[in-house]
């Protein structure tokens, strides 16, 4: 286990959720819901949404993945981190995809809490939301 994993567990900013398995197919459901409304405000030049409702979009899969494993977030940085020590470790998920989604929440506080967002900030949190939800899709073995 990996130490930055250890101390979300001891921080209880990660914790066991044993009903976690029932969630996942609900939680990579909202993923792809937030994905289809962060393209519609894309498309509608509302970039700030876009961007937040990206993130949300891999937020969600993460969680998704996440739950898969009976662990649940108490912190989206922790989140992060999970994923690292859960399928990047266990070699089932691209270390890249979590530094998107790292990027994507930077970006979404960005937008959220200073009012800072670009058309080229959405587009990538959009982009990397797709590769992301397609990815944990295919570790959970979940179809559309």
């Amino acid at each position: 286990m990996n130490q930055e994993f250890k101390q979300c567990l001891e921080s209880k900013k990660i914790v066991s959720f044993a009903r976690g398995k029932k969630l996942v197919k609900k939680e990579l459901s909202v993923a792809r819901s937030d994905l289809s409304d962060a393209k519609a405000g894309y498309e509608n030049e509302r970039y700030k949404w876009s961007t937040i409702q990206g993130y949300y979009a891999m937020f969600h899969a993460a969680r998704a993945l996440v739950y898969s494993q009976g662990y649940r977030e108490k912190s989206h940085y922790c989140l992060a981190v999970a994923l690292r020590a859960l399928f990047v470790g266990e070699s089932k998920m691209d270390a890249q995809l979590v530094r998107d989604f790292l990027n994507a929440m930077n970006l979404r506080e960005a937008a959220d809490y200073e009012a800072e967002f670009s058309q080229s900030g959405a587009k990538a949190v959009i982009a990397s939301a797709e590769k992301f939800i397609e990815k944990a899709a295919t570790i959970l073995d979940v179809s559309e």
